[in-house]
C-alpha cells in the first residue's frame, strides 16, 4: 500500500473527547479515494458508490501526523475497488482500515462509463 497524503491533526479536527473526529477522517479518505481514482482512470468525473465496514483501531490526537494509504484491489467494467489504511506517521500504529471503497467512472451524461483499465498505471509510465 502506498501512503501519499499526510494530515496534521489540528484543534478543528477534534471531537468532544479531544481525539480525531471520525467524520473528518472519512472526509479525507473519500477525497483521497477520489483523487487516486481520477489519476488511475484519467477522468475527473468519478463518484463514490460504496464504502464497506470501517474499522477504527486507534485514535489520533492533536499534533499527530497521520498518513492515508490507498490501494487498488479490483478493476470492474466502470468501477475500481480500493482498500484504505490510515496510520500514525511517527508510530506506524494503524488508526483505521477499510476493505472496500468502490469508485465509479462517470461519463458526460452522469451515468457509469466503462473505463477500459485492468491494472494500476503510474503517470510516469504514461509519459515514457
Amino acid at each position: 500500500m502506498r501512503f501519499h497524503t499526510r494530515k496534521w491533526i489540528k484543534p478543528e479536527d477534534l471531537n468532544a473527547n479531544g481525539t480525531l473526529f471520525g467524520g473528518r477522517l472519512l472526509d479525507w479518505i473519500d477525497e483521497e479515494a477520489a483523487l487516486y481514482t481520477i489519476i488511475q482512470l484519467e477522468n475527473h468525473k468519478v463518484v463514490t458508490k460504496y464504502i464497506s465496514e470501517i474499522d477504527f483501531k486507534a485514535s489520533a490526537k492533536q499534533g499527530d501526523i497521520i498518513e492515508i494509504g490507498i490501494q487498488a484491489v479490483k478493476f470492474g467494467k466502470a468501477s475500481i475497488t480500493l482498500s484504505c489504511e490510515v496510520r500514525n506517521k511517527m508510530t506506524r500504529e494503524t488508526i483505521i482500515t477499510i476493505s472496500n471503497i468502490v469508485m465509479v467512472n462517470i461519463g458526460p451524461d452522469g451515468k457509469a462509463l466503462p473505463h477500459g483499465k485492468t491494472q494500476i498505471e503510474f503517470v510516469s509510465d504514461r509519459l515514457g
